[in-house]
């Protein structure tokens, strides 16, 4: 029995290490962050789909500060299939210095993955995510669309750390195909 546990402390150990690495690594966060710039709606351009998002078109994320200084996360988007909207609220903290967009995102309790910006705009109009591995890439946008010159650098960019930018799925946002209830 004792050795089970000992082996149970191991695994869960040698998980949580594997945890810590929270973002890929040829990747570097943005300095100089300005956390009050960044809150608000940013609509989903492309993403690398994962099943959390699985099937969703017309998808948002808004953010909001906390009073304990952590970011209230609301991820919103359209199932065409189910006729539905789906939502997913969470919390973000910094990983550090809060001048380094390096964060840390939970939607599910005390388990928390990696949420970097690695490119923005001086406006705070667009940007491009990396999550803590390659699975994970998105681009945003205050807009429902992103300028031609933008979207070319940031594809180069998440190209040269390392990401597969040819399994990028480009969301659906026009407002002609959004479901009737805005749920």
């Amino acid at each position: 029995m004792k050795n089970k546990r000992n082996v149970f402390f191991a695994v869960i150990v040698a998980l949580l290490l594997v945890g810590c690495r929270s973002i890929p690594k040829n990747a570097k966060p943005v300095s100089a962050f300005k956390v009050d710039s960044y809150l608000g709606t940013w609509y989903e351009i492309a993403r690398l789909d994962h099943k959390f998002e699985r099937g969703l078109s017309h998808v948002t994320a808004t953010y909001s500060a906390n009073d304990d200084g952590s970011i209230n996360v609301l991820n919103k988007g359209y199932n065409k299939e189910e006729k539905k909207w789906k939502s997913a609220e969470g919390k973000a903290k910094f990983r550090g210095n809060p001048d380094v967009a390096a964060l840390k995102v939970s939607f599910f309790g005390p388990f928390y993955s990696g949420y970097n910006v690695l490119a923005i705009d001086r406006e705070y109009k667009y940007a491009l995510v990396a999550g803590k591995n390659f699975d994970y890439l998105w681009i945003l946008s205050r807009e429902t669309s992103i300028p031609e010159d933008v979207k070319v650098d940031y594809l180069r960019l998440a190209l040269e750390v390392g990401y597969n930018i040819e399994d990028l799925l480009w969301v659906d946002q026009n407002p002609a195909t959004k479901g009737a209830d805005e749920g």
